[in-house]
């Protein structure tokens, strides 16, 4: 039982990792990025649709997002929807492609991106810890009806917690390297 509940927790806290990799991939650096552009979804026949499945996305330089759509009469929804997302980007069409120049950050930006990187880091440590707190009741559950003993109890709080600091401190990684990403000029 125990052993259910550890390994339990241990994908739940992979997946609050994992979860924040994904988030920090779509926060601007700087350099050109496609999946900055992941979370953006355009209007097409009514159906709100991600970029990546309208159009074929590159960055051909480390200033600049090519996005070629499919179908060239979705070119204002994919502009609309850019223009109206939290990038700040200015795209440019010349009936065929859309290009997306990438500016330079500004120090503020950067520090405004850097306190939003704080801010994702934050929901997932807060994550991090609402799955070993979720164990933890399971195991006290545990105690209570009788399936496990006051040892085994205070072993397995030990290690979800031990385990809580690991993937704690993996967050924090992760929040430094971007944040050090972003705040190099």
């Amino acid at each position: 039982m125990i052993r259910q509940i550890l390994d339990g927790a241990k994908k739940g806290m992979e997946k609050c990792v994992e979860d924040m990799r994904q988030n920090l991939a779509t926060i601007r650096t700087g350099r050109a990025s496609v999946s900055i552009l992941d979370h953006i979804q355009a209007n097409y026949y009514g159906t709100p649709t991600p970029l990546n499945q309208m159009a074929s996305l590159s960055t051909p330089d480390p200033t600049l997002i090519v996005i070629q759509p499919w179908d060239p009469s979705t070119i204002s929804a994919i502009e609309k929807a850019i223009l109206g997302s939290d990038l700040g980007l200015n795209p440019t069409n010349d009936g065929k492609v859309i290009r997306l120049p990438i500016p330079p950050l500004t120090q503020e930006r950067r520090k405004q991106l850097a306190k939003t990187v704080g801010h994702v880091a934050e929901q997932h440590r807060v994550a991090v810890r609402q799955v070993r707190h979720d164990a933890n009741d399971q195991v006290k559950s545990g105690l209570k009806d009788k399936k496990i003993s006051e040892d085994e109890e205070k072993d397995a709080l030990k290690k979800i917690q031990d385990m809580t600091n690991t993937y704690i401190e993996k967050v924090d990684e992760l929040q430094k390297k971007k944040e050090s990403e972003i705040l190099e000029m």
